[in-house]
């Protein structure tokens, strides 16, 4: 399953909206096919520099994107150089500042507490002005509410909402979650795909089986 090599906007005559994948040249950034991303007050190409914030290379995270996710405009992904650690008696991050202070260069990155990589999954609908921050793991079918600062791990097909973000509800029974975890059309082929897309929009997961 990929999308077309190099196509940037699906949709004629529309500028806002991307397939994401190629407009990332980041190794330390995977996105999966068709994830979209829409953004009507900066050019949605500049993601990597207006929306993956503090994801400075010395550290060498990673931002994970499935496939087949829906990120709205503004939202934001804020990696581990925007922690200052907590561990120290000050937060002040002296080791960014190792020229003047006779610090180690190889020390900067104990001005921060790493939490890890940003991990979303499939089928995720990542909602306007949301912040994601380092170390979160988004489960398949998600749903991140607007405005949503996400600081801890959301199960797939869960809806979560607020500062901090909680769970609202579950998308689907958990009969229903579980099928659809099993099943992942996300990997099906296009044509299986899109002889799918009336059921799947019509909520009759039995007419996938």
């Amino acid at each position: 399953m990929t999308i077309p090599e190099n196509m940037l906007y699906p949709r004629t005559g529309d500028k806002e909206t991307i397939y994401l994948k190629n407009a990332i040249s980041n190794p330390n950034i995977i996105v999966g096919d068709f994830t979209m991303y829409n953004d009507f007050v900066n050019d949605p190409t500049l993601f990597e520099k207006n929306n993956v914030l503090y994801h400075y290379p010395i550290n060498q995270d990673k931002l994970v994107i499935g496939k087949f996710c829906s990120i709205a405009c503004g939202a934001k992904f804020l990696f581990n150089s925007a922690n200052h650690t907590l561990s120290s008696l000050s937060t002040y991050p002296f080791p960014l500042f190792f020229e003047e202070w006779n610090l180690e260069k190889k020390a900067v990155t104990q001005a921060w507490d790493n939490k890890g990589d940003i991990i979303v999954g499939n089928d995720v609908w990542i909602g306007y002005e949301t912040v994601i921050l380092a170390g979160v793991h988004i489960g398949d079918g998600a749903v991140i509410g607007t405005r949503a600062v996400v600081t801890k791990d959301v199960p797939p097909y869960t809806i979560v909402g607020g500062v901090p973000a909680k769970p609202i509800k579950k998308r689907f029974p958990e009969k229903t979650i579980s099928m659809l975890l099993d099943m992942q059309w996300w990997n099906w082929s296009n044509d299986k795909i899109a002889h799918s897309i009336k059921a799947i929009q019509a909520g009759k997961i039995d007419k996938l089986q």
